[in-house]
């Protein structure tokens, strides 16, 4: 069975064969059995082609394949690395400014501070003067009954006010053990300095004295000039006790395992001694007594007052009981006159001198010491009925000793440094 496409293709053969010999023109009639070919619908289609090519063409502009994405992502990378960077450097002199700006700070706190705790101090000093004026209209000392040492022109000794100073040392509560005052006889331009010796080693050895431009330095422990009197502690020649003092330029104190008296030049940097008498007691033997027990290495205690420097010590000869030697200032250095009183030592917490007179203290309870014994070297008199009170800021004082300069007590109480006014009084007819 023959297809309609053969069966037409042959039949138009033979039309045009036919055609082609009738004459001598040959005019071709194309007879198509089939329908005309559809052009308009071939242009509609050709029009939506090239439409649908440019809308592919527009999608695949803006589709990339991920491409365009990855590359904005590392724009956006680098420039949040630079972000970072930038935040970092920004930090650095946040922290920088920061620690600049606290450094000031601080240093303006400090200097204020400092300004603060000395018109603090000046201003306790005030209100403690005012509070002593209406405990002494309220509760005067009663003046004691025998006759006062007559060399001493701003009369006896009455009364201690106070506490005018009390302050931590620059080292804190690390030594109990210890003492400072004021040079009674200073050294030119040295007329405002003050002296401080703690017991470094085992609360009894020292071999280096501190000193202070001012009260306030001292009070608020800066600026300190350390003059060292050995390189080690303890050794020969170093402090031994706390019972020291300053008096023209040189330091007076126990020398180390040895029954003397040491001076150490201040200017000069040298030590000289001079031995107490004979089977005097040292390293312990003969120290102060309290309540509790005893202070240690307390065996000589050293004073200042108008006349010069004095050692108190003693001996098994006197039974124990205080002697009291004058040291001279000259070379070689050397005692003078020697007393033998009849106080036993180690019922006195601290001694004393003033104008001439032998003063010593004992241990009432935590809060109250008094003076209750004097010795006059003029006059020979002694007394035990005073009953001059010190009131205390902590339980013991180490040492005590006064300045006629300024008639001030100074006491090292407990690794605290504290000051009293001594109150002299003139009565009846007492020379001037």
């Amino acid at each position: 069975m023959s297809s309609p496409v053969s069966v037409r293709t042959m039949t138009l053969f033979l039309a045009l064969f036919s055609q082609s010999v009738s004459g001598k023109e040959c005019v071709c009639e194309l007879k198509s059995l089939q329908r005309p070919f559809p052009m308009e619908k071939l242009d509609s289609i050709h029009t939506e082609v090239n439409k649908c090519t440019k809308s592919i063409t527009s999608t695949q502009m803006e589709d990339d394949g991920d491409l365009y994405g990855a590359v904005s992502l590392r724009i956006i990378e680098l420039e949040l690395a630079e972000i970072m960077e930038l935040l970092g450097k920004l930090k650095n002199t946040i922290n920088t400014h920061k620690q600049l700006s606290q450094s000031t700070e601080t240093q303006e706190l400090e200097e204020f501070d400092l300004s603060q705790v000395v018109s603090k101090q000046r201003e306790n000093q005030r209100m403690k003067r005012d509070l002593d004026k209406c405990q002494e209209e309220l509760n005067s000392t009663s003046e004691p009954p025998t006759a006062r040492p007559r060399h001493c022109p701003q009369g006896q000794l009455v009364d201690v006010k106070g506490p005018k100073t009390y302050a931590l040392t620059q080292y804190g509560t690390s030594y109990a053990y210890g003492a400072w005052g004021k040079d009674p006889k200073p050294a030119p331009g040295k007329e405002n300095t003050y002296w401080l010796v703690a017991l470094t080693s085992s609360n009894a050895f020292a071999n280096y004295v501190r000193h202070y431009s001012s009260l306030s330095t001292i009070l608020v422990g800066v600026g300190p000039v350390d003059t060292v009197i050995a390189s080690s502690n303890p050794t020969t020649n170093t402090i031994i006790g706390p019972n020291v003092v300053q008096y023209g330029d040189a330091l007076y104190y126990g020398c180390y395992n040895s029954p003397s008296v040491c001076r150490f030049n201040i200017s000069e940097r040298s030590v000289t001694n001079t031995p107490l008498p004979h089977n005097s007691g040292f390293n312990n033997k003969f120290p102060f007594g309290h309540l509790g027990g005893t202070y240690v290495y307390t065996d000589l205690d050293f004073s200042t007052d108008e006349s010069g420097v004095w050692v108190v010590y003693t001996a098994p000869e006197n039974f124990g009981n205080v002697i009291l030697s004058e040291v001279m200032e000259g070379s070689p250095l050397s005692l003078g006159r020697t007393w033998q009183t009849s106080l036993h030592k180690r019922t006195a917490t601290n001694t004393f001198m003033a104008c001439g007179v032998l003063y010593a203290t004992r241990f009432l309870d935590k809060e109250t010491e008094e003076i209750f014994y004097s010795f006059d070297t003029e006059t020979m008199q002694e007394r035990y009925d005073l009953k001059i009170n010190i009131k205390k800021m902590q339980t013991n004082i180490q040492s005590l000793n006064y300045n006629p300069r300024d008639r001030m007590l100074y006491a090292y109480s407990d690794a605290y440094i504290v000051s009293y006014d001594a109150v002299f009084q003139l009565t009846g007819n007492y020379p001037i």
